[in-house]
């Protein structure tokens, strides 16, 4: 039997360290750009707010969305969109002002929650949106009497909007999940 035995071959325990000594060791996230409490996010942000503001405006400016399910879903999910992207538009603004990490595990864990709820409610009400336009356009042609452009336009809107929800919450999930 080829076992080692530590009366033959000693092992040297490894040195008793105190808790102070193992924290020293231990190495703090560098804040990537596009995470809350950075200017990365509070970019991403204002463009979130900017694009989905566009598209409730666009929406809101014709006069027969109501009579559509999927215009109305559209209005509805851009306004929360709006409200959300706001709201953590400032608190970015204040952590960036007073030099505060927003890197608290509830925190990140709200923030990702929240993108993530957002996000999918504009892309799916954008889908939605994106299908009943491509319908009246392209399978109707009734674009004369309805306002096709604006639909379009609004439609454009809510998805840049979610192209700029994504890196957020994507990032806000990977910084949740390397704790």
């Amino acid at each position: 039997m080829n076992v080692s035995r530590p009366s033959v071959h000693p092992v040297e325990a490894p040195p008793l360290t105190d808790l102070a000594a193992q924290n020293a060791l231990r190495v703090r996230m560098k804040d990537v750009q596009g995470m809350p409490g950075t200017a990365g996010g509070l970019v991403l942000r204002l463009c979130q707010l900017g694009f989905a503001a566009i598209s409730l405006s666009v929406m809101a400016t014709t006069s027969d969305f109501p009579s559509v399910t999927a215009f109305c879903y559209l209005v509805a999910a851009v306004s929360v969109q709006c409200v959300w992207s706001l709201s953590l538009a400032i608190v970015d603004v204040y952590a960036l002002l007073v030099r505060r990490s927003l890197r608290n595990c509830k925190v990140v864990g709200f923030f990702t929650i929240g993108d993530g709820i957002t996000s999918t409610l504009t892309f799916a009400a954008a889908c939605a949106s994106a299908g009943i336009t491509v319908l009246i356009a392209n399978d109707l042609n009734k674009c004369d009497v309805n306002h096709c452009k604006r639909f379009e336009t609004a439609t454009a809107m809510a998805f840049i909007s979610w192209f700029a929800v994504s890196p957020s919450f994507l990032l806000n999930f990977w910084s949740l999940a390397s704790r």
